[in-house]
């Protein structure tokens, strides 16, 4: 019988809860922490132990998975007190979910190794809430190609496809251009249905008349209806998500001398959006700004 190995996992949220489901429904020994312990119930209920600190997470688990909001909640998490780091050994691996400055992920793993021996891999992920669910996210890792091996069986339970795309920060760099793609096109999407409203055009037609050809997207099919419709719930992703995710992405152009002009517009426009109290809100209600533009 094969042994499992035992993991750990931080981060409890719209993500991080359907990626757990999974893995203990693989079989999976867990044991998960979130700084609001409310949101580990449902886990517990399912077969997962929960601790009261990320430092205990290391105590058993062979392998750590992140999955918190940005930069500074994983480097609290990881060097903070009651962090990681006060109990990480060698031959342990931290594999981050998150979605991170590629500099600052390369920083933070250089200091683990050197504190503590542990590995660092990068692992964000697209797909949202729906694919998470299901067990189909795309997963671009970033970390040595050992690691990467290590824990494609686990990985295998939350995603359809692991691609390696190189050394550490290599990931988030690959994230950054995903959420750029996303980003720009969910405004793109926002612009054609605030059009078609204003021409007459049964907007919530959209997404099966261009359905199979040159235009179509994931985004597409699912934010376009829900647009149509002004259906906003449930909240699937945020506002202050894709904005901190753009501004990465033109922080990360400027540092390497490259140019994004439509990011860098994406980002005004959806801070735009945000500063009117949407941070929290799904990106699909960007359709209001659209049509409040119109009026």
């Amino acid at each position: 019988m094969q042994i499992m190995p035992s993991l750990g996992f931080a981060g409890i949220g719209l993500m991080g809860l359907p990626m757990c489901r999974r893995l203990l429904a693989a079989g999976y020994p867990l044991r998960v922490w979130n700084r609001s312990a409310d949101k580990c119930l449902p886990l517990l209920q399912e077969g997962a132990g929960r601790v009261e600190t990320p430092a205990e997470l290391c105590a058993d688990a062979e392998v750590v998975m992140l999955c918190l909001a940005d930069t500074a909640a994983v480097r609290e998490v990881v060097f903070g007190a009651g962090g990681l780091v006060e109990s990480a050994r060698p031959g342990q691996l931290l594999v981050d979910f998150s979605s991170l400055e590629p500099a600052a992920t390369r920083e933070m793993a250089e200091e683990l190794l050197q504190r503590t021996g542990m590995h660092w891999l990068d692992a964000p992920v697209s797909g949202g809430t729906a694919g998470a669910e299901a067990g189909s996210l795309a997963i671009m890792a970033g970390g040595r190609a050992d690691d990467v091996q290590r824990v494609r069986p686990i990985l295998a339970h939350l995603g359809q496809r692991l691609t390696h795309m190189g050394e550490v920060g290599a990931g988030q760099v690959s994230k950054v251009c995903n959420q750029m793609l996303v980003a720009c096109n969910a405004l793109v999407i926002a612009e054609v249905v605030a059009l078609a409203e204003r021409s007459g055009v049964d907007a919530s037609l959209l997404a099966s008349a261009l359905a199979g050809g040159f235009a179509d997207s994931k985004p597409l099919q699912i934010l376009a209806p829900q647009m149509a419709a002004s259906q906003f719930e449930p909240v699937r992703w945020h506002v202050r998500t894709l904005l901190k995710d753009l501004d990465t992405a033109v922080k990360l152009a400027r540092e390497q001398g490259s140019a994004t002009p439509m990011s860098g517009l994406a980002a005004q426009l959806m801070r735009l959006h945000g500063s009117q109290g949407n941070l929290s809100r799904d990106p699909s209600t960007l359709i209001e700004m659209l049509r409040e533009a119109c009026t």
